[in-house]
């Protein structure tokens, strides 16, 4: 039980560590990419939709539009819904800069081709006023809170080529900022918050095809993952209490990412990002770019690491995933340079917990077994008898979309029944000829 618990341990006493470290090539890193400053960065509202919910996805760089096989989906592809195995329910927790931190509650389940879920993400950072004296005269938050709701459905799955997702998140952001003082009699202003408050309303849309190419272990998955999406298209309005206005640009972006599993126990995932100012195009920021790479160390331990590049300050991160009883654990270390002129590190943690696959892994070995079955009665001569099990196993198969088309029972039970069908023909020629002599 205790080894399952020390390499995240470890792990969490290592940052800081690896935090000097890092800080020493700070200047280096900014001299490298300096050449990369974005001088349309930070234009757009509702900047929190930008920062990560923390876990697994932050520790690959957050390059996860091409791999989305987890909860933390709903931010990069909402078309992952329709594909994940099993339901799951997930809480984040990302301390990230200047005391702000962000809290994430997940829930997504699919039935059939049809995935489905729901997000509550929320940002708050203090909120202290002081008057002239010094002295402090007003203390609350400044939040960012979003709700998302989330469709997707799986078209075309079968057993090489599983399938093209697509999907869609609707989405509902408040940007809540609190009354101010007024300066001369230190006296809250009621309602000046809300004059600076925001209601932010968008949409995603995804899509994610799946499929085998250079796939060096043998596995039922697909190993090559391509995504696009494109978020936060919308609006946001401004100025409740006086005159409402449209003027804040969404930080709306279209994004492009693959994922790459050559073999069993290593996942390569990388995309490139451009955000657009739909307001004023010409304002529109720089691409970024985002890799990360996995090694699954264990059956209960993986390892990640990540970088963003976005703009001129590079963002760098480990990050170890565990389970332990259908609950998936998750604590990153990132080195943050694209939020802070100085280095901003932070520790992110997440809980999954996998509350099962509604009996797909049962029906899938239930599939592997007819077709096993089938090739043996094939092998000893029975045609009709392994004809019948490939049958059975693409029937069965049927029943999860996922796995709708089983080609090779189809391709099996052509052969046998092309085969049946010319040796009767064969056996008729012979038994005529012989009736005629």
């Amino acid at each position: 039980m205790k080894k399952i618990f020390v390499t995240p341990l470890f792990f969490i006493f290592l940052a800081p560590i690896a935090a000097l470290e890092l800080t020493d090539i700070q200047g280096s890193l900014g001299d490298v990419f300096s050449s990369t400053i974005d001088d349309n960065e930070g234009l757009t509202s509702f900047r929190s939709l930008n920062i990560p919910s923390g876990g697994r996805t932050e520790a690959l760089g957050t390059a996860f539009t091409g791999l989305s096989d987890d909860i933390t989906f709903f931010d990069y592809n909402p078309a992952a819904s329709a594909i994940l195995e099993e339901t799951q329910i997930a809480v984040f927790h990302n301390a990230w800069i200047s005391d702000s931190a962000l809290e994430t509650l997940s829930a997504t389940q699919r039935t059939g081709n049809f995935g489905y879920g729901f997000q509550l993400k929320c940002f708050y950072v203090p909120f202290t006023e002081y008057n002239l004296y010094g002295e402090r005269v007003t203390g609350s938050y400044y939040s960012e809170t979003a709700a998302t709701f989330n469709v997707a459905y799986n078209f075309l799955a079968g057993y090489n080529f599983k399938g093209l997702a697509v999907g869609a998140n609707a989405r509902a952001a408040w940007r809540n900022i609190p009354d101010y003082t007024d300066n001369q009699t230190d006296a809250i202003i009621s309602g000046s918050g809300l004059e600076q408050s925001a209601l932010g309303l968008m949409a995603d849309v995804g899509m994610l095809m799946q499929f085998n190419a250079l796939k060096f272990y043998h596995d039922r998955k697909a190993n090559l993952t391509v995504g696009l999406a494109l978020t936060n298209v919308g609006t946001a309005l401004t100025g409740f209490g006086n005159s409402v206005t449209t003027d804040d640009p969404l930080p709306t972006r279209i994004a492009a990412g693959l994922s790459y599993r050559p073999f069993s126990r290593i996942i390569f995932t990388t995309e490139v990002r451009k955000p657009l100012n739909l307001t004023d195009f010409s304002k529109s920021g720089a691409f970024s770019f985002a890799s990360g790479i996995e090694t699954q160390i264990t059956r209960f331990f993986a390892f990640q690491l990540g970088f963003l590049l976005q703009g001129a300050n590079p963002r760098i991160s480990m990050g170890s995933e565990f389970e332990f009883k259908k609950i998936k654990m998750d604590v990153t270390y990132t080195f943050d340079l694209t939020s802070s002129a100085n280095p901003v590190n932070h520790i992110s943690l997440s809980a999954k917990m996998l509350l099962g696959d509604r009996g797909r892994k049962a029906l899938i070995e239930k599939v592997d077994q007819c077709y096993l079955d089938g090739l043996k009665f094939y092998a000893e001569g029975y045609y009709d008898e392994a004809i019948l099990k490939w049958n059975e196993a693409i029937v069965t198969a049927a029943s999860d979309p996922l796995n709708m088309r089983f080609e090779p029972a189809e391709q099996a039970k052509r052969a046998a029944v092309n085969f049946n069908r010319n040796k009767f023909d064969l056996e008729s020629m012979y038994s005529v000829s012989f009736d005629e002599e």
